[in-house]
């Protein structure tokens, strides 16, 4: 018997004896990683969450420039932010109350660092924004149709919020690759969504003040002057910033005081 099997393992050839050894050693470690590994949970690989430690700049000197004279009364805020490990910043533009029912106007420009390794995605991008800004947002949906501006093609994302006024908003995301910035923020009013001719008119009047030591940031700027659209009249020589009175709707629509007659 083993003189017959002997004879049959030299009439096989080199080759065929190799990979019948090899095949035999795959079937081994199957069965001792399954005895090894049968109770323990596979642990599902997630993308990490960037997670960036927020420093306020006590003195801000504003870089941009948001001016909006329908809306001269509503309380403007300029916030710088710098991240603790890495450098980036995040210039902060505001206008109007974040909790009221008059319109609310956020607009970001954030020059990234070493904190991050990419942007993300848009509606990734306003969801945790306005969850640091204390918006509660919620019923964030992306939508297909993006938004034109002096800026170029901006996705847009709509929200509501939770906290304070209940409002829809309607923002915006713009990432670009040389000069490394994300363009983003939102527009919000108490009782019907933004329109989209409104956040358009809105981001016209953004304009940079100094680049400082970052000329390609003031290329970008230029040239989106360039693209403006003086909120729907092209010619800047009939009229260089004319009211748009749809921008700050609940502003105008105040009721405003009696003159008493002499």
């Amino acid at each position: 018997m083993h003189s017959a099997l002997r004879c049959w393992r030299e009439d096989l050839p080199d080759t065929l004896v190799r990979w019948l050894a090899y095949l035999c050693g795959i079937a081994v470690l199957s069965i001792a990683a399954g005895n090894i590994f049968q109770h323990r949970p596979v642990a599902m690989a997630s993308a990490p969450i960037e997670q960036v430690d927020w420093v306020t700049i006590e003195k801000p000197f504003p870089a941009f420039a948001l001016a909006i004279p329908e809306a001269e009364d509503a309380q403007a805020g300029y916030t710088i932010r710098r991240a603790r490990n890495g450098g980036g910043r995040k210039d902060i533009l505001t206008l109007g109350d974040p909790n009221g029912v008059d319109p609310y106007l956020q607009v970001t420009i954030y020059r990234p660092g070493g904190e991050i390794g990419r942007f993300a995605m848009p509606a990734v991008t306003i969801a945790g924004d306005a969850a640091a800004d204390a918006m509660g947002p919620v019923n964030i949906r992306q939508e297909a149709q993006p938004l034109a501006s002096k800026f170029g093609p901006l996705a847009i994302v709509t929200f509501d919020t939770s906290r304070g006024a209940s409002r829809g908003c309607l923002a915006f995301v713009r990432a670009y690759d040389d000069p490394r910035l994300q363009l983003s923020g939102w527009f919000c009013r108490s009782g019907e969504l933004i329109a989209r001719s409104t956040l358009t008119c809105a981001l016209d009047r953004l304009t940079l003040l100094s680049a400082g030591s970052e000329p390609k940031v003031g290329g970008l700027f230029a040239q989106a002057e360039l693209h403006r659209s003086f909120c729907g009249q092209r010619d800047p020589i009939l009229a260089s910033t004319p009211k748009y009175r749809q921008l700050w709707k609940a502003l105008e629509m105040r009721p405003r005081p009696r003159r008493v007659g002499r």
